[in-house]
């Protein structure tokens, strides 16, 4: 009889001893859920008619992440076709992100950034369900186990009859209207250089700039033209034939010695035609530490680089992952395009629409695919003058206007 009461004790440790192994299983699977909620990501978008870009901020909150896949749902039809500082796939309207190699680890109470740029036929509002690393985000969502709600997205998104009466009228006139997030400047924040062209009474750029085409000339033109600016009447057209001898390039005669070693671009600047797999050049400053060469920006493979006269170093490598952490210059809208070059440094910086361009950034340090061909020797610019045009090196052409230049030693901004 004793025996046999001694065995409930046993069964009843075991019984507590499960519960207990129970609960604790569920704290495991429950606490880095809950320690994960804090986490949010925030979708800055710069929209145009059929186009946008979005930069993306990812902060995991109080809980360090060693990798991260970012998802969200966009409720109109917009189709993602390039990303930076993340490698960007789409299925559906569910669009997914993960970390490139350098910014995979994410620590507590940080964060890291990233970009995409697509078009869309009807926008549908801000997309919804943003996740990271399969927990949702932003207070949304109760645990890794629930997925983003898809079925909030017709409630909660606008509906997709909004956009025409909520966006900038279509009807519009394209060529002197810019980007709906993009309006005119206000000024140019005391910049050396400041000109939207209004001073020009003829045909033929004259005054504050002078036409050149440094070695040889051909079919290109530049023009001003009051029928296409992006504020004011007057803009610089460039008609930029292909091949090689057909560029042209309008000068500033501005004096611009003043600027020092650091001097900040802000150009705004459309275009025609996509840019095309061929090496060409928009913008250029002749380098008078690098033997008067002209420090280039332009494209190629698709996409903005920066390239050196001297050596024909290019900003990004031009590899394919090199590329693909540059942008396409947008065509047939007016865009900003911002550039910082500090000479006593050495290093580069380019900002599109306002969000900077990782691989248009030479940040002093070389990094494989992005600047590490750009430091490959001693690079410190003293930079004499500013050229704006059209050059091509193989089969490009393209018409581009450029308007609201200004150039000083801190930034101007769009």
């Amino acid at each position: 009889m004793t025996i046999l009461r001694a065995r409930p004790a046993p069964l009843v440790a075991a019984v507590a001893a499960l519960a207990a192994v129970t609960a604790a299983g569920t704290a495991l699977l429950t606490g880095p859920a809950a320690a994960a909620q804090g986490c949010r990501v925030d979708y800055t978008p710069n929209q145009w008619p059929g186009g946008f870009t979005a930069n993306i901020k990812v902060s995991p909150g109080d809980t360090a992440v060693s990798g991260w896949t970012v998802t969200w749902t966009y409720a109109g039809d917009e189709r993602v076709t390039n990303g930076w500082n993340a490698t960007v796939s789409q299925s559906g309207s569910t669009v997914t992100a993960r970390n490139m190699s350098y910014n995979g680890s994410i620590p507590a109470g940080g964060s890291t950034e990233f970009g995409v740029q697509g078009t869309f036929g009807t926008a549908g509002g801000a997309p919804t369900g943003f996740s990271l690393n399969g927990v949702p985000c932003n207070g949304t969502g109760p645990g890794p186990t629930t997925p983003p709600p898809t079925t909030t997205v017709p409630t909660t998104a606008p509906p997709t009859t909004a956009p025409p009466t909520t966006a900038p009228p279509t009807t519009a006139p394209p060529t002197t209207t810019p980007p709906p997030t993009t309006p005119p400047p206000s000024g140019c924040a005391g910049a050396v250089l400041c000109d939207g062209f209004e001073n020009q009474t003829g045909s033929t750029p004259s005054g504050d700039w002078s036409v050149v085409s440094p070695d040889c000339s051909g079919a290109g033109t530049a023009t001003i033209d009051t029928t296409t600016t992006h504020s004011g009447s007057r803009a610089v057209r460039i008609n930029g034939a292909a091949g090689y001898c057909n560029h042209v390039f309008v000068r500033t005669t501005k004096n611009l010695s003043n600027l020092g070693s650091i001097r900040y671009a802000r150009i705004w600047v459309r275009h025609t035609t996509a840019q095309p797999t061929d090496h060409t050049t928009m913008i250029t400053m002749s380098d008078a530490a690098d033997g008067n060469r002209d420090l280039r920006l332009g494209g190629q493979n698709g996409a903005l680089q920066w390239n050196r006269a001297s050596d024909d170093a290019t900003l990004p490598e031009q590899s394919p992952a090199g590329v693909a952490q540059s942008v396409p210059l947008p065509a047939n809208r007016w865009a900003c395009l911002e550039f910082m070059v500090d000479g006593s440094a050495g290093q580069l910086r380019t900002w599109l629409d306002g969000v900077a361009v990782t691989g248009l950034t030479a940040d002093g340090v070389p990094t494989h695919d992005i600047d590490g061909q750009w430091y490959n020797r001693t690079w410190r610019p003293q930079l004499t003058d500013l050229k704006l045009g059209w050059e091509s090196y193989g089969g490009g052409a393209d018409t581009l206007w450029y308007d609201d230049v200004a150039m000083g030693s801190t930034r101007i901004g769009c």
